[in-house]
């Protein structure tokens, strides 16, 4: 579940020094941040009717093999447009781990278990992007940023030597049997769900302004306020600090309350924590702290939002889980791409479009809240 992260957080403090060696503007280098979405998108759309087929293993397996390829590429790279399509090879191997491990959680459990372990991987997956921009800005000052990417291709074979120990979690008589072609037109039979819309577009809101904040944070700090990339490292990590407590939190909260409260009450954070980042950067109000307050709280709300939104999804679904999974996934990371992707087109030199970008969508993760709330 980590290359999600580890694929973004680690090169983030390396952006304004690719900028400048690959010739590129500012807004094309946070575009190498939506290329990567794109492939990571449309990527779980093929994993996850796959793997409800034949099983997790092969194609998690295939996935970690695209990801070391695509990795290998970004570091040979010679200008920012082969470093983008580098970027969409490594997303679409990197899905498949993403989308398939939501899936085996699935497999093993339900109910608010289920939501219990996903609470508990994605504290656990964390810690990826907590150290991530810290190791990602040491490496930049001692090797370069192509050092960061040969460091994904070792990541990437160490992890794909471990899938050897990784059993399957889906049985032979449990799997999809329905042709492929078949099995990728029951999207169409799934987004009919007028609930499955709602948790849809809660989380797509959600990663729509988290991805702004990936894209727009390393400029509005370092460029803007002058941080170093070290310390945007620990600034950076303080957000995932908060995703992990949350999630701690929520792993309590989800005995005591619905799911639709506690996705409630996420909505809630973003909105106003969104509203105030938006404040605190026009008015330029508290400085970097104005910005980091804010966003992280924001970005915290995900140990509300997306555990316990993917987990009564696919409590609904249990024979397409793959499927289920992968659609939400897609969703969630093609919102964030025109989240990262106008924090490019808008770019002015402030952090005003990213903390605007950031407030439109806490404010529509509330009014998808809401739904989710109102048909519970």
């Amino acid at each position: 579940m980590a290359f999600a992260s580890i694929s973004t957080d680690l090169y983030l403090p390396a952006m304004p020094a690719m900028s400048k060696a690959l010739g590129a503007s500012p807004g094309a280098v946070e575009w190498t941040v939506s290329g990567y979405l794109i492939g990571f998108s449309i990527g779980q759309l093929f994993w996850g009717p796959l793997a409800d087929r034949i099983g997790r293993r092969i194609p998690v397996a295939i996935g970690i093999a695209l990801f070391i390829l695509g990795s290998a590429g970004c570091a040979l790279s010679g200008n920012i447009w082969i470093m983008i399509a580098w970027r969409i090879v490594q997303a679409v191997g990197a899905c498949a781990s993403v989308v398939l491990a939501r899936a085996m959680v699935r497999d093993l459990y339900s109910g608010t278990r289920a939501s219990q372990m996903l609470s508990t991987l994605t504290s656990v997956m964390a810690i990826a992007p907590l150290v991530g921009p810290f190791i990602g800005g040491q490496i930049l000052a001692l090797a370069g940023w192509r050092a960061i990417f040969w460091l994904l291709v070792i990541v990437g074979a160490a992890t794909l030597a471990a899938l050897f120990k990784l059993p399957e979690t889906l049985a032979p008589e449990r799997r999809n049997h329905e042709r492929l072609g078949h099995a990728f037109l029951n999207y169409r039979d799934l987004i009919r769900d007028r609930a499955l819309l709602a948790y849809i577009g809660l989380g797509g809101f959600f990663y729509a302004g988290v991805y702004a904040h990936i894209a727009g944070t390393p400029f509005a700090y370092i460029e803007v306020h002058h941080v170093s990339p070290s310390a945007y490292g620990i600034l950076f990590a303080l957000g995932i600090v908060g995703i992990m407590a949350m999630n701690i939190l929520n792993t309590r909260m989800v005995t005591r309350f619905r799911s639709s409260q506690l996705v409630y009450a996420g909505g809630l954070i973003t909105a106003l924590s969104g509203l105030a980042l938006a404040l605190c950067a026009y008015t330029g109000f508290g400085g970097v702290a104005g910005l980091v307050i804010p966003a992280v709280i924001f970005v915290s709300a995900n140990g509300l939002i997306v555990a316990n939104s993917i987990s009564a999804a696919l409590a609904n679904f249990p024979l397409r889980a793959g499927a289920v999974s992968a659609l939400i996934g897609a969703t969630q990371y093609g919102f964030g791409i025109f989240g990262s992707a106008l924090v490019g087109v808008f770019a002015d030199g402030t952090a005003v479009p990213m903390a605007a970008i950031i407030a439109v969508c806490g404010l529509a993760s509330l009014l998808c809240a809401w739904r989710v709330a109102r048909s519970r």
